[in-house]
């Protein structure tokens, strides 16, 4: 990182964003380090970032493009790009694709989502057109019904697949049920959402010669966050330097961490954004270093994924580490946890998928889906004892487990991403 650079960033930030120039008002005007500014608060942010009288912009709305962000969590929200702004972006995100093992010639079918403001699917797209290595693009989506992506895919020979995991796993449903063969596609890219072990299982079977991996680490709101490290961990990454900085704040004291294997929200600083300062922003995630190479991290999950039930919180994360212990012989492809209130209180649902074919459903016994059910209750509940403390105090209703298949969990019809949790209850 250039020290110039970030010192003529935030200068430029401070004279021309009303935002930061409330945000650094009492800092002494030669403050150029990050660790001297405070982090910016994502709910402040967004309130003064508005598509009316907005106080973040360094400048007049007259030439850029406009993207959706935020639209799985919370109301969407507005980010731009410049045209000089979007072309190193999506210039530094293709460099990294090199590291997912894309080779000159692939042909890559894209299908994330696009329309309605979404970014993802013209990011890949022009990230793949600015690649280093020669590839043929197949711009599919997201939203094309799988009748006719199927096919499409066959008959042009799709040796790379990008999409977020619950795209690529409703692909990898579809072609086992139907008996499909894709033999040719041997690289699944995924991002936008974690990949977690039982999706990588329905994945498996569906492509059993592909290997799937993380395409990259961005949003449309931080920008470049994270290029892609080649090895058995999906889940680790390294800065985009020079474009973009990335921290890794301790939870409690806000004190950036440098040692590895220590937990910490990542907070991002995009070096190439003007137009809307991007400055110590949470991305929204935890990460850890690694110790392994200069700026490797590893992704945790999101800092917010969550719910709380009645008195009790519990993650995704516990849940996913429950199914996991329970189902040994790898059944569960998918999993949401749902939240619903009836009779004055609380309850948590755990939707499950099961594969294409599975023979536990509508079977009982330990050969069917009942036992299964139960040990996934026991393992969650020993994890959080919170919980069956709280129904035997009547605080909430017992956890309890539905069936599904992995089309019927709800995902975000704008972004095509899992919805990891559902909240039913009325509010009103």
């Amino acid at each position: 990182m250039s020290a110039q650079q970030l010192s003529d960033l935030i200068r430029f930030a401070r004279h021309n964003s009303p935002f930061y120039r409330d945000l650094y008002a009492s800092l002494p005007p030669d403050a150029d380090r990050l660790v001297d500014l405070p982090v910016v608060d994502q709910q402040e942010f967004w309130a003064a970032n508005t598509l009316h009288d907005n106080r973040v912009l360094t400048g007049p709305l007259s030439e850029a493009t406009v993207y959706k962000t935020g639209g799985t969590t919370g109301s969407p929200k507005f980010s731009v790009y410049t045209r000089d702004e979007w072309r190193t972006f999506v210039s530094a995100f293709g460099q990294g694709l090199v590291d997912t093992g894309l080779r000159p010639g692939h042909r890559v079918a894209d299908l994330f989502y696009a329309g309605e403001l979404y970014a993802s699917f013209l990011f890949l797209l022009d990230s793949l057109a600015h690649a280093p290595v020669d590839n043929v693009r197949l711009p599919i989506g997201g939203a094309a019904p799988l009748e006719s992506t199927v096919p499409t895919l066959g008959d042009l020979s799709a040796q790379v697949l990008t999409g977020t995991p619950t795209t690529l796993c409703r692909l990898a449903e579809h072609v086992v049920a139907t008996g499909v063969r894709l033999d040719s596609v041997e690289l699944l890219l995924f991002g936008g959402e974690a990949l977690f072990a039982d999706q990588r299982r329905l994945l498996a079977t569906a492509f059993p010669r592909a290997e799937a991996r993380s395409v990259g680490y961005a949003s449309v709101d931080a920008g470049l966050l994270g290029r892609p490290v080649p090895g058995p961990d999906a889940r680790v990454h390294r800065a985009f330097s020079p474009h973009s900085v990335v921290e890794i704040l301790d939870d409690t004291t806000g004190e950036p961490i440098t040692e590895p294997g220590r937990p910490g929200r990542v907070v991002v600083t995009s070096l190439f954004r003007r137009l809307m300062p991007v400055i110590r922003y949470p991305a929204g995630d935890r990460a850890e270093w690694t110790g392994t190479g200069d700026g490797h991290f590893r992704i945790l999950g999101r800092a917010d994924e969550g719910v709380r039930v009645g008195p009790v919180s519990l993650y995704t994360q516990d849940a996913q580490q429950a199914v996991a212990a329970a189902d040994t012989a790898g059944r569960v492809v998918g999993m949401q946890l749902v939240v619903r209130r009836w009779e004055g209180r609380d309850g948590l649902v755990l939707r499950l998928a099961t594969a294409p074919g599975d023979p536990g459903r509508g079977t009982g016994g330990a050969g069917g889906l009942e036992a299964l059910a139960e040990a996934v209750v026991t393992e969650l509940e020993t994890v959080r004892p919170l919980y069956p403390d709280s129904v035997r105090a009547g605080f909430v209703h017992p956890l309890s487990v539905e069936w599904a298949r992995h089309r019927d969990l709800t995902v975000n019809p704008r972004s095509g991403k899992l919805v990891r949790v559902l909240d039913e209850r009325p509010t009103a």
